[in-house]
């Protein structure tokens, strides 16, 4: 009988259990954040002044919600698109031809004023794209599309100091034609992201 009880309590093993592992729950972090972030105050006040306006005109909601994408859309397409295959015509060397939706002008000529009235008009854009933003109660400076409105902003001012500064140098053409093609492609995300935003909210 003792020796029945030894064996049973002897050659059991003992279970011990591990205590779970805690769950570690990281916050997911903000979309836009830091510099862009933090000049939210300062847009928005900007914003405001420009409100009043904006609202007394009485632009249909449809316009207000979708008139700035559809006004940079075709910025970013027409006078992007067909200035970046000019700008590749000239780097191939074609410039001096004049095509016939050039208005006359040699194709690098035409690069050049359709590249600085697509800066232009994003610069422009960009302004209303956060008027009207804000006039429909949303956030500014709180998405990606901010994020990318920006870079897509610097990558063209970065093209534009050299387009004015390369001269004849090879490697400054090179970069410029380049950098160019990865500028589009930026703002093709950036459209994206605006179209992802403008689905949102209503």
């Amino acid at each position: 009988m003792l020796l029945a009880v030894f064996a049973t309590t002897s050659l059991v093993p003992t279970v011990r259990l591990a205590p779970a592992a805690p769950v570690l729950r990281v916050p997911a972090p903000p979309v836009a954040s830091g510099v862009i972030a933090g000049l939210a105050p300062a847009f928005g006040s900007y914003a405001d002044i420009w409100l009043p306006t904006l609202l007394s005109v009485g632009v249909p909601d449809f316009l207000l919600h979708w008139g700035h994408g559809a006004a940079m859309t075709t910025v970013l397409f027409a006078m992007g698109g067909y200035g970046t295959y000019l700008g590749w015509q000239t780097r191939l060397g074609n410039g001096d031809d004049v095509l016939p939706l050039n208005l006359g002008k040699p194709s690098r000529q035409m690069h050049s004023l359709l590249m600085s009235g697509a800066l232009f008009f994003f610069l422009l854009g960009g302004q209303g794209g956060f008027v009207l933003l804000r006039g429909q109660g949303q956030e500014i400076l709180q998405s990606a599309h901010s994020s990318t409105a920006v870079l897509g902003l610097a990558l063209l001012l970065t093209q534009a100091v050299l387009g004015k500064t390369m001269g004849d140098s090879e490697m400054g053409r090179s970069v410029h034609a380049y950098l160019g093609s990865a500028t589009m492609l930026a703002l093709v995300v950036h459209a994206y992201n605006g179209l992802q935003l403008g689905t949102s909210f209503s």
